[in-house]
């Protein structure tokens, strides 16, 4: 018998600002392909649809006389509009959604703190053990400086009330251990898999032609896409850059995303005196990515707190070798990389510029990286929670009736 999931996730792409969405995203398919039934619960109502998922917008009336937008009705004077404001509506709606749906779900899944207070309240109401599945830390954000005490809390509750949790790394399982002082126990492995785009048709993005030019007059291109935040390293991305213009000049170095540091790093492009090697893509998806990836000789990601990390994987699918943080979670599953400390600034030039000197370098890591990477799956991580699922389920049978 199927197992049916009653899932809360915070994004779903395209409406998603990173990798949370498409983790999402590609756990769901794969989750239905394994033979699992879903209904996806979404804080609002978006235009999004997925085979074999049903979803649910929390923002869409149940009760006749019940407002649920934010900013409306007597819910706004209550909760306001801040995001935990946010995410303690979410929650209260999931209560509501859990009892409607009762009967239509063996177990609870939530994605991230965002989504813990729902997963939490729903297991409150129905009695179904819940999966709390994390995929960053409030010390990822923060990059190991601490945690908000606010946001901290409601990650807590979440792990602490979850009957088992899923983390994106064992990088991300030992933070889980070491700052929530959860019982290892309780704790599984899943690691993010990566969907195999290499055959989209990236002829019509605006990317194509340009830095293909570049390309063809010599310039090799460095690629960082990501937030750009903290946790992600972008700063050491650029003062990597400055040191790397010095040995191997006609370079140009892409940063594609946006985030709190975005005006940062565009002032510190300026005073290392690298402003005409560095272009800001802003952010970018669909065929713009892929093609960004594609038009690159290498992907650097120098993340000084990174719970997995699915774009080097996606880069890799792209044929593009890649230069990765040794702090992140998606160093575990894969060897056919760069690796260096994200502060280990010179480490990094002096890996960023062997690529761009030897072709035989890049190559190797291109085709062996290439090959390990289709390996990394959705559909073995959805068999890795499938597992997780049935041994809940199994345990909570087992529980005396009260």
């Amino acid at each position: 018998m199927a197992t049916r999931v009653l899932m809360f996730g915070w994004e779903f792409p395209p409406y998603n600002s990173g990798g949370l969405g498409t983790a999402c995203e590609g756990l769901s398919r794969a989750l239905v392909e394994e033979g699992a039934e879903v209904i996806f619960v979404l804080p609002r109502k978006v235009p999004v649809s997925m085979p074999g998922v049903r979803f649910i917008f929390a923002d869409v009336p149940i009760s006749v006389g019940v407002s649920p937008y934010i900013g409306q009705g007597e819910f706004a004077k209550m909760y306001g509009g801040s995001l935990v404001d946010q995410v303690k509506y979410y929650a209260m709606r999931a209560r509501e959604i859990a009892v409607r749906e009762m009967g239509n779900f063996d177990i609870i899944h939530a994605h991230d703190w965002l989504s813990y207070g729902a997963g939490v309240e729903a297991k409150k109401v129905s009695g179904a053990p819940l999966i709390a599945h994390i995929h960053a830390t409030q010390f990822d954000h923060s990059g190991g400086q601490g945690a908000d005490p606010v946001l901290y809390a409601l990650e807590k509750q979440g792990l602490e009330q979850a009957d088992a949790v899923a983390a994106v790394s064992g990088y991300t399982k030992e933070n889980v251990v070491k700052y929530y002082g959860i019982d290892p126990a309780k704790i599984s492995v899943v690691h993010n898999g990566v969907d195999d785009e290499s055959g989209v048709n990236t002829s019509d993005s605006k990317w194509v032609y340009g830095l293909e030019q570049k390309k063809r007059n010599g310039t090799k291109i460095v690629l960082f896409l990501g937030r750009i935040t903290l946790m992600k390293g972008p700063d050491y991305f650029l003062k990597a850059a400055a040191k790397v213009v010095k040995l191997y000049p006609n370079v140009l170095f892409v940063v594609a995303g946006t985030g709190d540091m975005e005006h940062q790093l565009v002032r510190e492009a300026t005073k290392l005196k690298i402003a005409d090697k560095v272009l800001f893509a802003g952010f970018v998806r669909g065929n713009e990515r892929i093609a960004l990836y594609r038009a690159a000789d290498l992907y650097v990601l120098p993340s000084v707190s990174e719970p997995f990390g699915i774009t080097p994987l996606e880069a890799l699918v792209q044929g593009t070798p890649v230069l990765i943080s040794k702090q992140s979670g998606v160093s575990e599953v894969i060897s056919h990389a760069l690796k260096a400390d994200f502060w280990d600034v010179d480490d990094m030039t002096d890996k960023i510029v062997a690529v761009l000197r030897h072709t035989g370098l890049a190559a190797t890591l291109k085709v062996n990286g290439r090959r390990e990477v289709f390996g990394v799956t959705w559909n073995k991580a959805a068999r890795k929670v499938t597992d997780m699922y049935g041994k809940v389920l199994k345990y909570f049978k087992k529980l005396p009736k009260v």
